[in-house]
């Protein structure tokens, strides 16, 4: 057997750090349940609130994340994945944003610090401005080879806008890419899937994609839809607006195949456009 389940877990969190563990380990039990082997949780899964307070609580959440993960994991025995959360950079007015993959002994397979940071003005009249607060990653993103799944690698959510990122994964061996998002409703709605579908076609691999959804504060609000994408570009599952999750196989032996029968990773030409 060389397929296994995955699921994409969608939550609205919000500043009730307590409430939102208590969504994510029923989401997590539900998925379980389902057979999920590798379950992914959103960005800011713990935490979705004003900035300051979030660099207020930045050293005791660093704490309790880990904790809870390394816990779910073990409780449920599956593969876990904290799609984002807040850890101290060593700077009082900064933190940073870190995706950590847990293993069913409750063990850090990796972590990835988020280095592309959103700093926009939408039309919509919201601005974001990670920068104020989050110092971006210095690290590439890790490919983390799960036993008796595949080799996955690491990203987080703005991350999805910037293919090298994903490039660079593919061409050290992932096979599946986790995309943990808190994807604004404004911009999802017109780019959330195509991004995630280019990603997957583009690098022959599965793209499993979390997603916050809802209003999580003020007009703080997000797109929802968490996706499980094949490496053809096929939308597997989609969880739609609802809390709940994207649940589908992936399969290694798929993902050979379909590098097989489209060698697109094989044709390309780096030496040319390394710059």
């Amino acid at each position: 057997m060389t397929d296994f389940l995955v699921a994409a877990l969608q939550i609205t969190s919000n500043s009730n750090i307590d409430s939102n563990f208590a969504e994510a380990e029923e989401q997590i039990e539900l998925a379980s349940r389902r057979g999920a082997e590798l379950i992914g949780l959103p960005e800011n899964f713990a935490f979705l609130g004003e900035d300051y307070e979030k660099l207020q609580l930045a050293s005791d959440l660093s704490i309790k994340c880990t904790n809870f993960l390394k816990t779910m994991s073990q409780r449920y025995q599956v593969f876990l994945l904290g799609g984002g959360y807040p850890v101290p950079a060593g700077d009082e007015s900064h933190i940073l944003n870190r995706s950590a993959l847990f293993g069913k002994d409750g063990q850090i397979l990796g972590e990835y610090d988020k280095i592309h940071l959103f700093d926009v003005d939408l039309p919509d009249g919201n601005l974001y401005k990670e920068s104020s607060t989050i110092l971006s990653g210095e690290e590439y993103p890790p490919v983390v080879d799960v036993p008796g799944l595949c080799k996955i690698g690491l990203s987080i959510c703005y991350d999805v806008r910037f293919p090298e990122l994903y490039r660079y994964l593919s061409s050290n061996g992932a096979e599946l890419i986790m995309i943990p998002a808190a994807f604004t409703a404004f911009t999802g709605k017109d780019h959330w899937q195509i991004l995630l579908q280019a990603r997957a076609i583009e690098n022959t691999a599965y793209v499993v994609a979390p997603a916050q959804t809802g209003i999580h504060y003020g007009r703080r609000q997000s797109h929802g839809h968490a996706m499980v994408i094949d490496p053809w570009g096929t939308v597997l599952s989609d969880a739609g607006k609802t809390q709940g999750a994207a649940i589908a196989p992936a399969d290694k032996e798929r993902v050979k195949k379909i590098r097989e029968q489209m060698p697109s990773l094989k044709h390309r030409k780096d030496k040319l456009f390394s710059n």
